[in-house]
């Protein structure tokens, strides 16, 4: 996989991590916020009317008056309430949506119709509006108390749907996300070219750089670079500055050996062969290394191969090559055409390995033959 699709990957996992968890953040802070905005509307609501109420309440403590029913009626038309009870001093039912209740007394409007929560109980003891999340359902129950002089004088119990809390942090936490998105399009989309610009292109760079360098020069070209990849390039350049060194090495090793080899052949060779005598001798790729005759000229005797000398129509050598290679170490004879002329020939093959191989071939005249 490219770096480029890597660092996408990771910035996109990363970015999705971050909306997520800036998500749940979002979303509990939006629900408390528009939560706590609803509970403390309504509440605010019922206080700008409790002054007529806490009038209607010691007035009458019966019936509720017109005053009273034009707050009820104007509190049913608020969407967010979706049941109102409206409890007296003395325990009865001062108002509800459905008139058989009204009159009733509290243990027996319970009775009939269980209240949601313990709103109304602990508004009763504490003196002071309660707040209760309905279980398994999306309403609050919302207990007011009125007093006067320390003393309930009448309870006003609201069920407030969070239908309309919903949709607002519906809507809150889509913007939420478009925003998220746009801000990580918007920041990874500068990353991505700097990326792309200060760290992908130059690799590119380096690499055909590095594919142009041929074993003849070793020379990399690459701008200099000040940064992390510019160190690369250098430390390339380094490397491969002693890879010449020591290719050249190995190849100045290797050419003082074949010219020390090629002495240690003529100076033994010049002692133990005849000048009547034709030698030639080969390397494991059948180069010749030694010849103690003229070679042709404009050959370079450390090119020349054996089949540059011996005809290759001289199947009678090439099968006594042939097999003293079967043969290491012993001597092969047999006769032969070379320069012209009838030789005997030995042929002898010696070394262990491929890079030591060596081949003799030492041409004689017949007995009585003189050349």
């Amino acid at each position: 996989m490219r770096l480029t699709m890597k660092w996408l990957m990771w910035f996109v996992g990363i970015g999705i991590y971050v909306m997520f968890l800036g998500g749940v953040f979002y979303y509990n802070l939006f629900k408390w916020t528009f939560d706590e905005k609803l509970k403390q509307d309504v509440i605010d609501k019922v206080k700008t009317y409790a002054p007529t109420m806490r009038v209607g309440l010691l007035n009458n403590a019966t019936a509720i008056t017109f005053e009273e029913y034009d707050i009820m009626s104007e509190l049913s038309k608020d969407e967010r309430i979706t049941s109102m009870l409206y409890l007296s001093r003395q325990g009865k039912v001062r108002w509800h949506k459905e008139s058989r209740f009204i009159g009733m007394a509290w243990d027996e409007f319970k009775a009939q119709v269980p209240p949601p929560t313990d709103a109304i109980s602990q508004a009763y003891m504490s003196k002071l509006p309660k707040v209760r999340q309905v279980k398994g359902e999306p309403f609050y129950e919302i207990a007011i108390p009125f007093s006067v002089r320390g003393d309930i004088i009448g309870i006003m119990d609201l069920l407030v749907s969070r239908a309309g809390a919903e949709v607002l942090i519906g809507s809150a936490m889509r913007k939420y996300v478009f925003g998220a998105i746009g801000v990580l399009f918007l920041l990874g989309l500068p990353l991505y070219f700097f990326f792309h610009h200060y760290v992908i292109s130059p690799m590119d760079t380096l690499r055909d750089s590095i594919e142009g360098v041929s074993l003849k020069n070793f020379d990399l070209r690459f701008p200099p670079r000040s940064d992390e990849i510019g160190e690369l390039a250098g430390s390339i350049t380094r490397l491969m500055g002693k890879m010449k060194t020591e290719i050249e090495a190995i190849s100045n090793k290797d050419k003082t050996y074949k010219e020390a080899e090629q002495r240690w052949w003529r100076s033994l060779l010049n002692i133990i062969v005849p000048p009547t005598n034709y030698v030639i001798v080969v390397d494991e790729n059948n180069n010749i290394l030694y010849a103690n005759f003229e070679l042709n000229r404009g050959m370079d005797a450390k090119t020349i191969h054996l089949l540059d000398v011996v005809d290759s129509q001289q199947q009678t050598l090439l099968r006594l090559v042939g097999q003293a290679f079967e043969m290491p170490d012993q001597a092969v004879e047999g006769e032969t055409v070379f320069r012209n002329q009838n030789f005997n020939v030995k042929v002898l093959h010696v070394g262990q390995t491929a890079d030591t191989n060596r081949t003799l071939i030492l041409f004689h005249p017949k007995a009585g033959i003189s050349m």
